[in-house]
Formats: structure tokens, C-alpha cells, sequence
């Protein structure tokens, strides 16, 4: 099979998956109208429990050599960096355990990862006080937007290995964002830049009809507009 056939297929599953998801944006799939308490409810209104960790993406799966691996940290920050693998394997790990709620009705309880916590990369970067928002830039052209508050809590980190092994490029490896305490859209696959941002760029989602926050419990899974 030709490439030219290969990426006219997997355009034509992109634009099925995008009209699918904003279909079910418009028509509000999953919303029970009953917010949940976090600090009471560990499994957010809407969702289901699974066992496996489905895999979900935009049709693409990057092949990476770790030797041209590069994450860029720029934007509104004092001191931009460009980690190659190693430098990123130097930095500090951090280990946790999270669950995954995914925007598409699923949960999925005690991951473990290790990974650099947002804080580390927040103390080497030291944005300037223009800096309101990250934005995350994906290998296969995703885009994700949140506030520096939101990177700033202590349980978001860039992961690497899940559950013991190291993360599958099938899950965004070999970095992925985490941030548990949010829709799993808002933890960007394939990481290859960060921009601290006074401005906020809403993502690939976001324009596509998706909450700008995407907290679970709140049931924030579609834009109001």
C-alpha cells in the first residue's frame, strides 16, 4: 500500500473521529446533569469503570527514535530549555498513582507513573508573571491548552513509565502530560513542546467544541458556547 494511500485513510478516519466527537458535543452525550464531589466521589458523573486502557488518537502514531527525541520549554519563561532523552532521564522522577477519566465515558483506577512533576519543570523554567496558560504541542499536530494554575498542582507530572514499564507509543510515549484531576484530553500524547503563555489558545478539542477546563467531577465536558 502506497503512502499516498496510507495518510488519504487516515485523513478520512481523522474527519470521521472529529465529526463523531463534535456530534456528540453538540448533543451534549454522557451529561447526567448531576455534578459530582470530588472530595466524596472517586468516580466522576457519567463515567463507567474499565480494566484495559483503551487507545484513543487522532489516527496517527509517531515512530520516535529516542536519539531525535527533543522537548522544548518556551514562551513567557526566564530560561528556555531543549531536553534531549537524556536530559530529560536526569531530571528529578516523581512516582504516583492516579486514576484516568476519559472525556469518552470511561475511568480507569490506580495507575502508577513516574515521571518530572510539573514543579520541577515550573522551578527550572521560572515563568515570567505574563504567564497565564500552557499550551502542549503533540508530535501528530494535537494541541491542548490549561491554565498555570492547573500544571502547578502537585500531581501533574510528564510521564514516562506506567504501571512499571515505560510508557507505549500507543499511550503517548515516550513522554505524555498527566494531569489526573482532569478530562485524560487535557494530557497531551507524544509531548514535544510547552509554551508558557500570557495568552490562552484553546486546542484541538477545545475549537471543536470542548470545555476549556474539563474538570470531571463538574461535568465539564463540552463548551457552553
Amino acid at each position: 500500500m502506497s503512502d499516498d494511500i496510507e495518510d488519504e485513510q487516515t485523513s478520512k478516519s481523522r474527519d470521521k473521529l472529529i465529526e463523531k466527537k463534535q456530534e456528540w458535543a453538540k448533543g451534549g452525550r454522557l451529561l447526567t446533569g448531576k455534578p459530582g464531589d470530588k472530595q466524596r466521589d472517586r468516580l466522576p458523573p457519567g463515567q463507567r469503570i474499565v480494566k484495559d486502557w483503551p487507545v484513543l488518537d487522532l489516527g496517527v502514531t509517531p515512530k520516535l527514535d529516542l536519539e531525535k527525541w527533543r522537548l522544548r520549554i518556551d514562551g513567557e519563561v526566564e530560561n528556555r530549555a531543549i531536553w534531549n532523552w537524556n536530559d530529560f532521564l536526569d531530571q528529578p522522577q516523581l512516582e504516583i498513582t492516579s486514576d484516568i477519566h476519559c472525556v469518552t465515558g470511561w475511568s480507569r483506577y490506580d495507575n502508577r507513573w513516574v515521571g518530572v512533576s510539573a514543579a520541577h519543570i515550573l522551578s527550572l523554567a521560572n515563568p515570567s508573571p505574563q504567564a497565564k496558560h500552557c499550551i502542549f504541542y503533540s508530535r501528530d499536530g494535537y494541541t491542548t491548552n490549561v491554565s498555570l494554575e492547573r500544571f502547578a498542582e502537585s500531581n501533574v507530572m510528564l510521564a514516562f513509565k506506567w504501571n512499571g514499564d515505560v510508557l507505549s507509543a500507543a499511550h503517548g510515549g515516550p513522554v505524555r502530560v498527566l494531569m489526573p484531576d482532569w478530562y485524560f484530553w487535557k494530557s497531551a500524547k507524544w509531548l514535544r513542546r510547552i509554551e508558557f503563555s500570557e495568552d490562552d489558545k484553546p486546542g484541538y478539542w477545545e475549537i471543536r467544541g470542548y470545555h476549556n477546563e474539563g474538570d470531571p467531577w463538574q461535568e465539564e465536558r463540552y463548551s457552553d458556547d
